[in-house]
């Protein structure tokens, strides 16, 4: 269990990882968010990837972790003042705010880009996902030959994984929760989409349908899959991180290389399926190269430039940040 700190205020204990937060730095936090849950909505593109560019991946899954059976037994016995010191409940509460509202928010758009302009999104995502492989990289403490084959192996293991067609599954609700713990696991991995696994399970276009509709008892299911899905794995990732940082950061290196695979923006659809609405929707594509005389391919480069370019920014604006709070502190 974390250590708990005291607030500058010297009066109320709060988990670390909420500890020395301005209202102002929560507010950061939910923007931070936003960004996450944009990328989230993205079939090919993770939250957990985005958290990794902006810097708060490893206090995410602190903050994942505090919820765990001593805060239920405080919960339980009635220490309510105790249970909320011992999980980050102000970090959580924020960043969740953020994707709720992107996810609310920009889900019926962001499904006329995909359907209008996939070559475009697309390939501002892929200058994004492109910039953060360094990013990752450098996370790293010190590289050696067995961490450079990890790397290799997730990365070529990711890549033939995006190429997977969708199937049709069940409407059921035990399918839904499933659906729900296994998307919110991929994504919080940088590099694995929990859209792409939603779209793998046949669940993205329902669960955005649901959203749109405001299905309830939907939303609710797949939300408690998601909140166990998330609770258990958060522990396994961080005993990785913990015994075995750099080889789980070259695993996840890997993840988001093998990932470009699928946000490719070029592609050529091979199989569709017809939804009980008559949508038509392609469930498996092929790459293929630009031709020089397609109209996208200017304003598509331009793009990945752009997202190269916003990777970089938003790494750096933590960066920054952070040497300031170092000379606040000097």
């Amino acid at each position: 269990m974390f250590k708990q700190n005291k607030t500058e205020s010297g009066n109320k204990k709060v988990h670390p990882v909420d500890s020395g937060r301005s209202p102002i730095n929560f507010l950061v936090i939910s923007v931070k968010g936003f960004c996450m849950g944009v990328a989230d909505i993205i079939p090919g593109i993770s939250g957990g990837t985005i958290a990794f560019i902006l810097e708060i991946y490893e206090d995410l899954i602190s903050a994942l972790r505090s919820f765990d059976l001593k805060f239920v037994s405080l919960l339980v016995r009635g220490k309510f003042r105790e249970a909320s010191a011992s999980v980050a409940w102000r970090f959580l509460s924020s960043l969740v705010l953020g994707i709720a509202c992107a996810i609310l928010i920009l889900s019926r758009i962001v499904s006329w880009l995909l359907a209008e302009h996939p070559v475009l999104i697309n390939a501002f995502f892929f200058g994004l996902i492109l910039a953060t492989i360094p990013i990752i990289a450098g996370a790293m403490k010190k590289w050696d030959v067995k961490k450079a084959v990890a790397l290799l192996l997730s990365a070529v293991g990711t890549f033939f994984f995006v190429q997977l067609t969708p199937v049709s599954t069940p409407e059921v609700w035990w399918f839904i929760f499933a659906s729900g713990a296994l998307a919110i696991c991929a994504m919080i991995l940088p590099g694995i989409s929990g859209a792409f696994i939603l779209l793998l399970l046949g669940k993205y276009q329902f669960i955005l349908n649901a959203i749109r509709s405001r299905d309830i008892f939907t939303i609710l299911i797949f939300v408690l899959g998601m909140a166990v899905g998330i609770l258990s794995f958060v522990r396994v990732l961080g005993w990785l991180f913990r015994k075995f940082h750099d080889m789980t950061i070259a695993v996840l290196a890997g993840f988001v290389i093998g990932s470009l695979n699928r946000i490719w923006p070029w592609k050529q659809v091979v199989e569709t399926i017809t939804t009980s609405s008559g949508r038509i929707i392609p469930v498996k594509e092929a790459n293929i190269f630009p031709h020089v005389s397609d109209p996208q391919l200017i304003g598509a480069l331009a793009l990945i430039a752009a997202g190269i370019i916003v990777a970089l920014l938003l790494h750096a604006v933590p960066q920054r940040q952070r040497k300031t709070d170092l000379a606040g502190k000097d």
